[in-house]
């Protein structure tokens, strides 16, 4: 592709040599200052100045995008000298009488105070590397991460598989699997998502016609639409004939091996969009609502800022948990840790026998039906989303109601670490295993701490949480006794989960505030939950929760659409 002269060019900056990075930024800044000089005069009319008199940078010219991406590296980028002349480049900007953009919004999520996120620059040895390693591979340090990495070692592992999904040798070419991801994403109206694959996906050459909608992109892509939206939303009515269709459409067939591939993307994006809706993620920086070009006001938002859902960081970040005395929280987690003290008892001296197991299953799970988000209106998803699937109409209905009853999944009869693993490992070499280690860090992950108690094994807690969300999607092990389940989960919680893994598009501030009040501590500084000070922050639970919720429904998914394949093929 042949370069213009003045393109904004940002190879380089992902280098770990200082030396590659000076020069890309010195290019950078060149073809910056160019540009501005020449949009300068025509920014100068009066429909395009901002409030301070100042013009603002017209779209048109693109010169708004590269100082929004620039005002990102200021902000986000792991090596101090691309944010110190990332600065710098906005600052001469500004000198020649631009307004430069300034981030909307206080931190990477909207629900976790920016003061308990680690903030990028402060960060010590071992999360600088992380980060390094992070920034090299995506190009940017996103907010998911700035989240995540509460708990590193589930960060790492994350990183890497969505790495080898995204950028590794595999089935499918590189710009299916960005768009394919914008298809998942969108039918959770994930805007977040959705505007980081746009841009990935044209930045691997894909056709930008393709994301005018779906009925654009290539007749093979349109198929997958059945699949994802039952994927997202009620995968156990998935059969070997949803799976027969796509493998033998005549020239707009799928291999197997693409299938698999496709399978572990769109499952992979409905759980991180859980992900993003529960824990808040706000915009990126350099993103549509990430940044404004309006100047800030004495109280540090305007009246612009409040029509585009800004309202500034004490409303953001107030907490109705907050007037809760603490002896009342104490008393929460010490009850929760004596019923799972007595429920240990009970299993010790009896067990239950298998006919009232089932039985109990059925009980929770008909429950579960009954379970529903306060905020339980439908809303239409923007045509900006929308248009990347079809039905939109379609979303979650509980499996069992209106009579209409489907057999209960047993995991004795088709797991993922006996059939599951095997089958995606044999048909994407080393993704299997991938996934096997990302399951099983979230599902084990504890640092044996219920707020200021240590030394907990929180293992009884952690396998009600998993085994609730896979009864909700109708699966059941046999060896698990669903009476538990009420016992250690609260309506408040058992609201929060099933908002985040089948309705994430309408989990609200409230909700993450109200679910586990106990685990917010007034003395922020005096429970220790690692060796690492980020953990000893009240969010970390929160989103270690999350954690469990993303992979819990991410492993249910695949569970329903890998026995359709295996069933096809047999």
């Amino acid at each position: 592709m042949e370069e213009r002269e003045g393109e904004v060019r940002w190879d380089g900056l992902c280098s770990r040599d200082a030396a590659t990075r000076a020069a890309a930024l010195d290019t950078i800044g060149q073809a910056v200052l160019r540009r501005s000089e020449t949009v300068a005069p025509v920014a100068a009319l009066p429909p395009t100045r901002a409030a301070d008199g100042l013009p603002v940078p017209a779209a048109r010219d693109g010169l708004s995008e590269v100082l929004a991406r620039l005002l990102m590296l200021s902000k986000r980028c792991p090596f101090p000298d691309v944010r110190e002349k990332s600065e710098e480049i906005l600052g001469e900007v500004q000198e020649l009488g631009i307004r430069i953009p300034r981030p909307l919004g206080h931190g990477p999520s909207r629900f976790i105070p920016e003061k308990e996120t680690i903030q990028v620059g402060n960060e010590d040895t071992m999360m600088h590397t992380l980060f390094a390693d992070t920034f090299a591979t995506l190009g940017r340090l996103d907010n998911v991460t700035l989240v995540m990495v509460f708990h590193p070692q589930y960060l790492e592992s994350f990183l890497k598989t969505q790495h080898y999904l995204l950028q590794m040798d595999g089935p499918l070419p590189l710009h299916y699997r960005h768009y394919i991801g914008i298809m998942a994403a969108a039918r959770h109206q994930c805007s977040y998502l959705v505007n980081l694959h746009v841009n990935d996906f044209l930045h691997v050459g894909g056709d930008p016609k393709w994301l005018n909608g779906l009925e654009n992109a290539p007749q093979k892509l349109q198929n997958l639409g059945e699949l994802n939206k039952m994927l997202a939303h009620r995968p156990w009515l998935i059969t070997k004939e949803h799976i027969e269709q796509l493998l033998k459409t005549e020239e707009n067939s799928w291999s197997l091996a693409e299938l698999i591939h496709a399978v572990v993307l769109l499952t992979h994006y409905h759980s991180l969009a859980s992900f993003t809706f529960g824990c808040g993620i706000s915009p990126e920086i350099d993103c549509e609502g990430g940044h404004t070009f309006r100047p800030p006001s004495i109280s540090n938002y305007c009246i612009c800022d409040i029509t585009n859902g800004y309202h500034g960081v004490d409303e953001i970040h107030a907490s109705p948990t907050g007037s809760i005395p603490s002896t009342e929280s104490v008393c929460e987690v010490e009850a929760l840790m004596e019923k799972m003290k007595q429920l240990q008892e009970c299993r010790d001296e009896e067990e239950a026998s298998q006919e009232e197991m089932a039985t109990r299953f059925e009980r929770e799970k008909r429950e579960s039906m009954f379970v529903c988000s306060s905020e339980d209106e439908e809303s239409a998803p923007s045509r900006d989303v929308s248009r990347h699937f079809e039905d939109t109409s379609y979303g979650y209905k509980d499996f069992s109601r209106h009579g209409m009853h489907v057999p209960t999944f047993r995991v004795q009869d088709y797991s993922w670490e006996d059939h599951g693993y095997s089958l995606v490992n044999r048909l994407y070499p080393d993704v299997g295993q991938l996934l096997d280690e990302k399951f099983h860090i979230a599902y084990n992950l504890t640092y044996n701490t219920m707020a200021t108690h240590k030394d907990v094994d929180t293992s009884m807690l952690r396998r009600a949480i998993w085994n609730y969300i896979h009864c909700m999607f109708g699966i059941r092990y046999d060896d698990y006794d669903y009476g538990e389940i009420n016992q250690l989960l609260d309506r408040s919680f058992k609201v929060y989960i099933k908002t985040v893994v089948c309705t994430p598009e309408k989990t609200t501030k409230r909700m993450y505030d109200s679910f586990w009040r106990q685990f917010e501590h007034s003395e922020k500084g005096q429970t220790t939950l690692s060796p690492l000070p980020l953990l000893t922050t009240p969010s970390a639970p929160q989103v270690h929760v999350n954690l469990l919720l993303v992979e819990a429904r991410m492993q249910a998914e695949l569970l329903y659409a890998l026995r359709a394949i295996t069933r096809y093929m047999t």
